[in-house]
């Protein structure tokens, strides 16, 4: 497995894989990486003849308050999991390689990003679409695989690929649980004991819409009054937001009359937590 820091390396090293007609795929990340992580490289490895893993914290996608400095970091465990899961690359640069003096261009979407974790999260998504086009850019992958969780990411990154015409199939993954439910994230290591089990609220609350859509409920205010109480019933719990969105456009959904999103945003002691389901609405 070659590693690479540098822009001009790993470009080099792409241009004689593409010279020799194999087919790149790309899992971007910001490391500390987890099971899920290792699914989308599982995936890639087996789609493809070469996997490239970018390993990058990227600080244009946190805002002043957030745990940028803290985010958890564990590069020779990362590379140790990679060799095992079959990835090829690993580039892995620093910020100043990344935006280098003076840079001052970015990618911004509008109304998709504006919702959910765009709300509290108002530079997020014009980071992450800056630097996702910048690893697209520098790696020019066949295909790029983002996990599930990040819901309205991934619908982000579709919608600019798309809008852009960019040469790059995008690949979801299905979100990756431990055996009690809790979606894997990096953040899980901020949980203590006690916050761990009441983690589990955002996966069960779940549970909580299947029970009402049964009954025949189709108010979204009042599935997501029902959620809100499920939640707040377990201690540390503070919600960011409880959304039901349609699955493409992430506008709110008033009535549960066609398939639609679940999407949470809750602190859980000092970790925010996402988590997300879609539903599929049967008609007789």
């Amino acid at each position: 497995m070659k590693i690479f820091k540098k822009v001009a390396d790993i470009k080099t090293e792409i241009k004689k894989i593409q010279a020799s007609a194999k087919t790149v795929g790309l899992v971007p990340t910001m490391g500390f990486l987890h099971e899920g992580h290792m699914s989308l490289v599982r995936e890639s490895v087996k789609n493809n003849d070469v996997t490239v893993v970018s390993i990058f914290v990227n600080p244009t996608q946190f805002g002043p308050t957030e745990d940028l400095a803290a985010y958890p970091r564990d590069f020779e465990n990362d590379c140790a999991l990679l060799r095992k899961n079959g990835a090829d690359i690993v580039f892995n640069p620093e910020p100043s390689e990344m935006y280098g003096e003076g840079f001052c261009t970015k990618v911004e979407l509008s109304g998709i990003t504006e919702v959910l974790c765009g709300i509290t999260r108002p530079v997020h998504f014009a980071g992450v679409a800056t630097v996702v086009t910048k690893l697209f850019n520098i790696i020019d992958p066949h295909r790029a695989y983002f996990g599930s969780k990040d819901y309205q990411q991934l619908q982000v990154i579709k919608r600019m690929v798309k809008d852009l015409n960019m040469d790059v199939e995008v690949v979801g993954m299905p979100i990756v649980r431990e055996a009690d439910g809790l979606a894997l994230s990096s953040r899980n290591v901020y949980l203590g004991a006690d916050e761990r089990v009441s983690a589990l609220a955002l996966s069960g609350s779940f549970k909580v819409v299947e029970d009402l859509l049964q009954k025949g409920v189709k108010d979204t205010e009042t599935i997501k009054k029902e959620i809100a109480d499920f939640i707040l019933s377990h201690p540390h719990t503070k919600i960011d937001y409880i959304e039901t969105v349609n699955p493409e456009t992430l506008v709110s959904v008033g009535s549960a009359d066609a398939d639609f999103v679940v999407a949470l945003a809750v602190y859980v002691g000092k970790a925010r937590l996402i988590d997300n389901r879609y539903f599929e609405v049967h008609h007789a």
